[in-house]
């Protein structure tokens, strides 16, 4: 009896082996059918009832067809070469102060050989333009500003190899009125919001050069053609030293360099800008903003995106929401302080002057009528303003004024915010401090979230410099959700198979295995067969 039990349990271990190794090798296969083949025809149910057109096989038509499913294909495929892009001296921004007019600035390098600029951030404008071959330009001195520790750059296109002319038949050349025949070199003249600010020369195209962060890769070195004013003759504030060696428009518009870099498929059609409260911040091409930011949708102008406008649906002082108090907005970080419609402005200064808890006064030489004399050598607590915006977004200005220093520390502080003529205000750079302010051009929306500009959601630091490699570049994989990098092409993700086919073997090596297993089930039966198993009986 023991020899039986033994023998049935060896064919069943032998069994079990058996089995594993048929699972091993079993496959299962299915049939390809090309999209255009005679197979497929027979699938395609006809629309509104009507036959089924189909190319026929090697002809022009067949093969127009596969290139352009190909190409759509790629497109599908392909994200932007890049994560994220920045100037290739650094991410990092800077203010001077009311010596460059309270705007942020950043050191820019182009052409080749590289020279470096260092220019204006404005989102309310289009075009990058730097002084050249000057007939009336601001100072480059570094002795004639007190914040600089060299001096500023002329660009001359005649000196960069990269360099070449725009000419008036270039789909954006907007003066080809004033050309006298296509191939003269474009003109450009552009007039600012400030009274009697403009810059005028002539269009060309040379290489901007930046640095990558983000992706499998880091600090790599990018060139990217871009369109520069040549600015010949400026006027106005350019003159008194803002914006004295130039100034980088982040517009929407087709010349401006976010528009160039996200059409090359260098980077998504976004970026941001952040600005802290040490006057200094970080821009960076191809940011999209964490998730968890708050938003608002663009509003187009006469039916066209010409610049960043928002709809603010009502602001609030402290937890006292007003009265109409809603209006449109441009978002613009080349104008340094927030100008507000004049019935909102009022609504808005009669609540906080009630509100604030401080002497008003005046300072000869500001600009703002509501001033405040402070008790102490520190700031006092002032109450913030918000933006309501649709959907329950909302943005907050903790400190909406500008602080007046004395000898001893803080002498007072004013309402930072201006009356403005018509019902469109304008959101300055001074309210946009502390947040991270991400211009989704590819979505249309203005996103924005609390920062320092130094550290993200995981603690660590921004990409300072594309010298070194940067302990955490912005952003996170968490916050740039898109996949960013390029595809991998379905032939490269492995390698091909040594043989032409192994299908054959497989399915011969199956065929051999289940008849092996059928043996083994007819030995096993037999032997229980012969064999008839023990009565077991309880034992009492």
């Amino acid at each position: 009896m023991a020899t039986r039990r033994s023998l049935v349990l060896i064919l069943a271990a032998f069994l079990a082996f058996a089995a594993v190794d048929v699972a091993a090798v079993v496959t299962y296969s299915s049939r390809l059918i090309h999209r255009f083949s005679d197979e497929a025809k027979l699938l395609r149910v006809p629309r509104n009832g009507g036959g089924v057109w189909w190319p026929e096989r090697k002809s022009l038509e067949y093969y127009e067809l596969l290139v352009s499913s190909d190409f759509q294909r790629q497109k599908m495929k392909l994200g932007p070469k890049y994560n994220l892009v920045f100037p290739s001296q650094g991410s990092k921004t800077m203010s001077f102060g009311n010596d460059f007019g309270w705007l942020h600035y950043t050191w820019i390098d182009i052409g080749t050989p590289n020279v470096s600029f260092l220019v204006a951030l404005d989102v309310g404008s289009d075009l990058l333009w730097v002084p050249c071959d000057c007939v009336q330009c601001a100072p480059l001195s570094a002795s004639y500003y007190s914040s600089l520790d060299r001096d500023l750059n002329e660009y001359r296109p005649s000196g960069s190899s990269s360099s070449r002319h725009i000419p008036c038949s270039h789909q954006l050349c907007e003066s080809s009125t004033n050309c006298k025949s296509s191939k003269q070199q474009c003109p450009y003249t552009i007039d600012y919001y400030t009274e009697n600010t403009s810059s005028s020369g002539l269009l060309v195209e040379d290489t901007l050069h930046l640095a990558s962060a983000g992706g499998r890769t880091l600090n790599t070195s990018v060139q990217a053609p871009v369109i520069i004013g040549c600015g010949m003759k400026q006027s106005g504030g350019y003159l008194d030293g803002v914006a004295p060696d130039g100034l980088m428009g982040l517009g929407p518009g087709e010349i401006s360099v976010p528009s160039f870099l996200a059409k090359a498929r260098l980077i998504r059609n976004s970026f941001s800008m952040c600005f802290d409260e040490e006057d200094s911040g970080r821009i960076y091409f191809g940011d999209e903003g964490p998730v968890a930011q708050q938003s608002t949708q663009f509003l187009p102008s006469d039916g066209k995106y010409i610049t960043y406008i928002v709809g603010v649906e009502a602001c609030c002082i402290g937890n006292s929401c007003l009265k109409q108090t809603g209006f449109s907005a441009v978002v613009d970080s080349g104008t340094s302080f927030t100008f507000l419609p004049n019935e909102v402005y009022e609504r808005i200064t009669k609540e906080f002057n009630k509100r604030v808890n401080a002497t008003i006064t005046s300072y000869p030489g500001y600009p703002w009528k509501y001033c405040y004399k402070s008790s102490s050598q520190e700031l006092p607590k002032v109450p913030y303003l918000k933006l309501m915006f649709p959907l329950n977004n909302s943005f907050v200005v903790y400190n909406p004024v500008f602080v007046v220093y004395g000898l001893q520390g803080v002498s007072g502080f004013c309402l930072a915010i201006q009356p403005v003529e018509g019902d469109v205000g304008t959101i300055g750079q001074n309210f946009m401090t502390g947040y991270r302010m991400v211009f989704d051009r590819e979505n249309m929306k203005l996103g924005w979230s609390p920062s320092n500009c130094q550290d993200l959601a995981d603690g660590k630091r921004m990409s300072l410099s594309p010298k070194g490699t940067p302990s955490n570049p912005l952003p996170t994989n968490e916050q740039q959700s898109t996949p960013g990098g390029r595809a991998v092409a379905p032939a490269l993700a492995g390698r091909a198979p040594s043989k032409p086919s192994v299908a054959p073997d497989l399915v011969v090596s199956s065929q051999f295995c289940f008849s092996k297993l059928l043996l083994l089930l007819v030995l096993l039966h037999v032997l229980v067969s012969s064999f008839p198993l023990d009565t077991f009986t309880t034992l009492g």
